[in-house]
């Protein structure tokens, strides 16, 4: 395929396209997120030809936004890797999967939540049986966390907490369908917590918050588990979990997964209707794995 040269030279948005404006591009950037890092692995995923995979693997590389290690001298093999470059693109792919939902396949209302009966839902529940990239998380303690390493764990998404005090909900955020209710689903996980403890099982909630905001409202609360910081959307490209943009935040519609020790994710909710009921369903499904 050619490349027509875009001409005009001032703009950063004609620029940036001429790297990443072919649309299989972004989706080999979209698979190496979610940790299908080698070639023959990003072809079945894909389903594209050799030929075409490896022209947009040349191009990234050449432009710096995937990088190659080897993994096997003999014969030599290597993975790709986003760089610091790709990695700044991942806000870029949810922004297209937040428009995609709201405009394309929604009739375009701001909402944080969708059907049973969704393409997102669908989505979300096909999650199970995958693994969960490898990636670090910042704590709202400012340790580096690997959400998914350690045993069994339950992954909470939710769109934002916050203490008083401090920075406040976005304006008309109670106008937001599904929304509203991260306060008691993390309450609800502190006053559970002694049952997921007793059976080994992690709890982290997750949002895309700062971890400055989320150690406000972890100590408000007294939360006795660890909140970690997806702010720069790692874990939302790496899984394609669900968002929803508020007051400039791309922000998580909530989103329960149970992860097992090999880093599977073992079952999914989504839509969450009732956040405290579904503590009680976190734990249930943890039981019957172990």
């Amino acid at each position: 395929m050619k490349y027509t040269e875009l001409s005009d030279a001032d703009c950063a948005i004609a620029q940036a396209l001429s790297v990443v404006g072919d649309w299989w591009t972004l989706l080999v950037v979209r698979d190496i997120a979610g940790g299908v890092t080698r070639f023959d692995a990003l072809q079945r995923e894909l389903s594209v030809s050799r030929k075409t995979l490896t022209e947009r693997l040349k191009a990234l590389v050449e432009h710096g936004v995937v990088e190659r290690r080897q993994y096997s001298q003999h014969p030599p093999r290597f993975e790709y890797h986003l760089s610091d470059a790709g990695l700044g693109l991942l806000p870029v792919l949810i922004a297209l999967q937040d428009w995609g939902t709201r405009h394309v396949t929604g009739d375009g209302s701001l909402t944080a939540t969708t059907t049973p009966t969704s393409a997102e839902a669908a989505r979300v529940h096909g999650l199970v049986g995958r693994k969960i990239p490898a990636l670090t998380l910042t704590s709202d303690r400012g340790e580096q966390v690997d959400p998914a390493r350690g045993g069994w764990a339950v992954l909470y998404c939710f769109p934002g907490a916050f203490a008083p005090g401090g920075q406040g909900y976005p304006p008309g955020w109670a106008d937001i369908p599904g929304a509203t209710g991260c306060t008691l689903e993390s309450t609800t996980y502190r006053d559970r917590f002694a049952d997921f403890d007793r059976i080994g099982a992690a709890v982290h909630g997750v949002s895309t918050q700062r971890p400055d905001q989320l150690r406000a409202f972890a100590e408000h609360v007294d939360l006795p588990f660890a909140l970690l910081s997806d702010e720069d959307l790692a874990l939302a490209a790496g899984l394609r979990l669900p968002t929803f943009r508020a007051a400039g935040v791309d922000r998580f519609k909530r989103a329960t997964l149970i992860v097992d020790p090999a880093r599977t994710v073992r079952a999914v909710q989504f839509p969450v209707v009732d956040p405290a009921e579904s503590v009680d369903e976190a734990l249930a499904q943890l039981t019957y794995f172990k």
